[in-house]
């Protein structure tokens, strides 16, 4: 009998679009992990020069007296993390419209945790650097990476309620819109009110074509294509076009999902009045019969998730490993390591993502419990919620993101930053699997 691996298993059954959503982030978690293993490499390595000439690169887009101009480090940070940040949008719509969070009583405690996983951390981050250099980079241990989180516990498998994963996933859902409001009000040094406004009217552009029910993808792209530049160009980071954009996109299919079962039959049992060719040739009018469910398969499902579903696999294979083999190259010096780690910078954001985070979600997510604003999930206990608290703290693709805003130009704090960030989230996983696999009981088995 053929042994599977967890991710071919994957393909032999029907997934829900939520199981679709965990073998996705699992699949990002475990790539980005390697790909951070190379970025560090790479940059202790003799190759350390060429790795880092090689991203500080020029690319240039020129069109007439057109030109744009950026290295390919900005380019990634830039173009390709709004890809990133579509996912994101597409992904915060889609719970608050059918996900966990379109329910209030049970979106409830998710939300409260996750604000309470913003705030401590930030506090605890600006107590320590508070009127230092580093003051400005309370948002780094505010985020919480999605991918690694839920890579996590899908290790732990049976060990784990269903209820608890969705929390953790609700929870960072939460915790990334948080952040993108973060990064859009306070890491925006300047902002230029003409290219917001274009940027604003494209947007309403793509609403319109939402108004009036188109559902072709390519509208959308190429408005918010020009939104994205105009968001480039007026000083709030590019990457918010892509949360914006995803508002826009259809939610709602373009025909209703009952007309599908009965079209399909009656261009079924037309396909099976034709004999197939040899070497199984089909005949011209099945080719458009097989064309014709296809298209009809795709209009029975929402713009919104074709997209989300499409977009997953290239996001987890190119954008975000492009983006941690860019920005988690760190030379270590290890006769330095020991001064890096001890800066107000990395403490403090190893002590906001570490002890921040539990503070903030398993202490919200207690009162809320016990002041009955919330109800716990079925089949999970409160050991269970300190674990995923840990697992919060695994801060890594939008810490990197937010240092890099916070500390524009000033390698050294980002070095600092990026220690910490790597440390704290080393162990807050490390925790948070340990404390899940060996001491967390569910409250069945209590």
């Amino acid at each position: 009998m053929k042994i599977y691996a967890p991710w071919e298993r994957a393909f032999n059954k029907i997934a829900t679009p939520f199981e679709h959503f965990i073998h996705a982030q699992t699949t990002t978690g475990l790539i980005l992990m390697g790909m951070t293993v190379i970025a560090l490499l790479l940059a202790n390595s003799a190759f350390s020069d060429e790795y880092l000439h090689f991203f500080h690169t020029y690319l240039s887009i020129e069109v007439g007296a057109f030109k744009l101009s950026h290295s390919i480090h900005h380019w990634i940070n830039d173009a390709l993390m709004a890809i990133f940040f579509f996912i994101i949008g597409l992904e915060i719509k889609r719970e608050i419209t059918v996900g966990e969070l379109s329910n209030i009583k049970v979106a409830i405690l998710p939300i409260l945790a996750a604000i309470g996983g913003m705030i401590f951390p930030a506090l605890i981050y600006s107590s320590i650097n508070l009127g230092g250099e580093g003051a400005g980079g309370w948002g780094i241990p505010m985020a919480t990476d999605i991918a690694f989180a839920i890579s996590a516990l899908v290790l732990l498998r049976n060990r784990v309620s269903a209820s608890l994963v969705t929390f953790l996933v609700a929870l960072a859902i939460v915790d990334d819109l948080g952040a993108v409001v973060v990064i859009a009000l306070f890491y925006t040094n300047e902002i230029h009110l003409l290219s917001l406004g274009m940027a604003g009217l494209a947007f309403l552009v793509m609403v319109a074509f939402n108004r009036f029910g188109i559902h072709a993808v390519l509208p959308y792209f190429i408005v918010g294509l020009i939104m994205w530049f105009f968001m480039l160009e007026s000083g709030v980071h590019a990457t918010i076009a892509g949360v914006i954009g995803a508002m826009a996109i259809p939610t709602k299919p373009k025909y209703e999902p009952t007309s599908l079962s009965q079209h399909a039959k009656s261009l079924i049992n037309e396909y099976d009045t034709y004999e197939v060719g040899e070497n199984y040739t089909l005949h011209e009018k099945q080719k458009a019969i097989l064309q014709n469910i296809k298209d009809r398969i795709d209009a029975v499902g929402s713009p919104s998730a074709r997209l989300e579903h499409s977009l997953h696999l290239p996001v987890s294979l190119v954008v975000i490993p492009l983006f941690a083999l860019a920005n988690a190259g760190i030379a270590i010096d290890f006769s330095s390591i020991g001064e890096a780690i001890t800066q107000n910078i990395s403490l403090g954001i190893i002590f906001g993502l570490v002890f921040g985070k539990v503070i903030g979600i398993a202490g919200v997510a207690y009162l809320a419990i016990k002041l009955k604003i919330a109800s716990m999930p079925q089949n999970t206990s409160m050991s269970q919620i300190l674990g995923v608290s840990f697992l919060g703290g695994i801060g890594f693709t939008m810490s990197i993101f937010v240092a890099d805003l916070a500390f524009a130009g000033n390698e050294a704090l980002i070095f600092q930053a990026k220690v910490g960030i790597l440390c704290a989230s080393l162990c807050a996983g490390l925790m948070g699997y340990l404390w899940l696999r060996f001491i967390a009981k569910s409250s069945y088995e209590e």
